[in-house]
């Protein structure tokens, strides 16, 4: 376990758009916290695009997806091949020819030749055997990576480790079988872990579950709404603040506690104004919270 607490990372699901290059900006000036992550369907299909002047010519990573058809995306894919009607009007597809599309479309609309990582976006969501999905997805990903247009790929999931649909092992050998060796590319996993959706982060906390599972393979492990879409800080009191650390405020101290998980490498906010990302930042400065520490307060929420 790292002895710092995972830094944040931008996350665009929540951001309004006339704040999107701002925050960029903010996310960019630190190192620690130079990554961005996004989706083609986020913003009602413009966050990429919005993006793109933020990121030219700065030195900070992009993770993106592929899974969902963005809106006013489904025509321009079926005429290009890459949907049938049918897979447009479902709204989520991960067939091999539409990775291979909605990886160029992300390149483009980001303006980047190559990208860092791209989630198979909620895998759980697709018609039939999620398994097959993610096999056809892991094998486009694979080729992408051998063209020289991707670095790493992942699996973005809001329910998928909960309900059963999804395993770390059986990610891991999808991508062992796409890649045709145990070499692969899958390099990270997405899932929400907050005080709230907080089974993951138990089981993390004995060294079990998807998050023990992903870090024990090297693999980077992002925390999507660490705070529950921002209702959080309005369900938390301040005396379940105090046992993470009194000197906080609710929403830092729910931060902290995210970032302390073992396990988690990276936070993902949306933060539209200057003031929540710097004092969430400045939270994550702080030492880690103890396991214990983490425990007794999942403990007090599970008996509420």
């Amino acid at each position: 376990m790292s002895e710092a607490p995972a830094p944040l990372g931008l996350g665009t699901y929540r951001l309004r758009p006339p704040a999107v290059q701002e925050a960029v900006l903010r996310a960019a000036n630190d190192p620690r916290t130079a990554w961005v992550d996004t989706a083609p369907n986020y913003l009602g299909g413009r966050a990429q695009s919005l993006l793109a002047p933020a990121l030219a010519d700065r030195v900070i990573k992009v993770s993106t997806k592929v899974g969902f058809v963005a809106q006013g995306a489904g025509t321009t894919a079926i005429v290009a091949g890459a949907l049938s009607a049918a897979e447009a009007a479902s709204g989520h597809c991960l067939s091999a020819r539409f990775v291979h599309w909605q990886c160029a479309q992300n390149r483009a609309e980001l303006g980047r030749p190559r990208l860092n990582l791209v989630f198979a976006h909620n895998p759980e969501r697709t018609a039939g055997d999620p398994n097959e999905a993610l096999l056809r997805a892991f094998t486009a990903l694979e080729e992408e990576v051998s063209a020289g247009t991707l670095d790493a790929y992942g699996v973005a999931t809001w329910d998928g480790f909960d309900n059963g649909a999804l395993s770390v092992p059986n990610l891991d050998r999808m991508a062992s079988l796409a890649a045709g060796s145990e070499y692969h590319h899958l390099r990270a996993v997405q899932l929400p872990v907050s005080l709230v959706t907080a089974n993951a982060f138990t089981q993390a906390l004995d060294n079990r579950g998807p998050i023990a599972q992903a870090a024990a393979r090297g693999w980077d492990v992002f925390a999507s709404a660490p705070l529950f879409g921002g209702e959080l800080p309005q369900l938390a009191t301040r005396e379940l603040a105090d046992l993470i650390r009194p000197d906080l405020s609710v929403t830092q101290a729910c931060l902290l506690a995210v970032a302390s998980c073992p396990g988690v490498t990276r936070v993902l906010l949306s933060a539209s104004s200057s003031a929540h990302w710097h004092e969430p930042h400045a939270a994550l400065r702080e030492p880690l919270v103890p396991v214990a520490t983490l425990r007794k307060v999942l403990d007090v929420l599970a008996s509420d």
